[in-house]
């Protein structure tokens, strides 16, 4: 990977967009801005791009996300199951197909958001279940591990927990946070990154402390309505990302 102009461009765009998103939501989207890096690097240096960059964006948020925002109960039952998917998934990481688990994954998150919007789009509380919690730890650290898309199956679980703002994002920062740091080892391990990759992530260490505090804003300004609404949109966005990752992959 050459180290131009345009590449340092485009991946401080992307890692601003991600440091913006964990801001705002607590993390979970990282796909969203995984497109602008692909532009200028394949995936797997990606991966070894954002790993630690992902590690500084968490403890940078913490500044942010106090314990006071994390729901315990949540992450007592979560956080199990995200080290074990975690570890599946890399133990599996060359042999599993990529293609087909975004299209699962993006497909069972469209449906979620259907049926969301079939039913007025209001948050109805729904009781926890440490099954359902189990479950979404294990597919989030599975997809979080092969494609950085760990959002969506954790998303699935809190959402209809109706927490306050400030405790899903603030639970969905710590998650993230717990499998950040857990995968950062076997994603440099994956990709080695060496030389004009390890410099630009100290130039994109630079995206983190102004994308986290400007996402941080807009969740200041969004009420508990705007913020579930903007959540289930990003949904959106990621499972279509998914989906064209997948589809795209077979027919290429």
């Amino acid at each position: 990977m050459e180290l131009t102009a345009v590449t340092l461009i485009v991946a401080f765009a992307g890692v601003f967009l991600i440091c913006f998103m964990k801001g705002a939501f607590g993390g979970g989207f990282a796909i969203v801005g995984i497109p602008i890096l692909s532009l200028v690097m394949d995936p797997i240096t990606a991966g070894g791009l954002l790993a630690p960059l992902f590690v500084a964006m968490d403890v940078y948020s913490l500044r942010y996300w106090k314990p006071s925002t994390w729901s315990r109960p949540d992450l007592f039952r979560l956080v199990p199951g995200l080290v074990l998917g975690i570890g599946v998934g890399f133990l599996l990481f060359r042999v599993l197909d990529h293609r087909a688990i975004a299209i699962v994954m993006a497909a069972v998150t469209l449906v979620f958001v259907g049926l969301w919007f079939r039913a007025g789009g209001e948050v109805k509380v729904q009781p926890r279940s440490s099954g359902k919690a189990v479950a979404a730890g294990i597919t989030s650290g599975i997809t979080t591990m092969v494609a950085h898309s760990g959002g969506p199956p954790l998303a699935i679980y809190l959402l209809p927990l109706g927490l306050s703002k400030q405790v899903y994002a603030g639970t969905t920062s710590m998650f993230f946070t717990v499998g950040n740091l857990l995968k950062a080892g076997p994603w440099l391990l994956l990709a080695r990154p060496t030389g004009n990759v390890l410099s630009l992530t100290g130039v994109c260490l630079l995206a983190v402390p102004c994308g986290v505090w400007l996402g941080w804003r807009l969740h200041t300004r969004l009420d508990q309505r705007q913020m579930y609404r903007a959540c289930y949109g990003l949904l959106v966005v990621t499972a279509l990302k998914l989906l064209w990752d997948g589809i795209s992959g077979y027919l290429g």
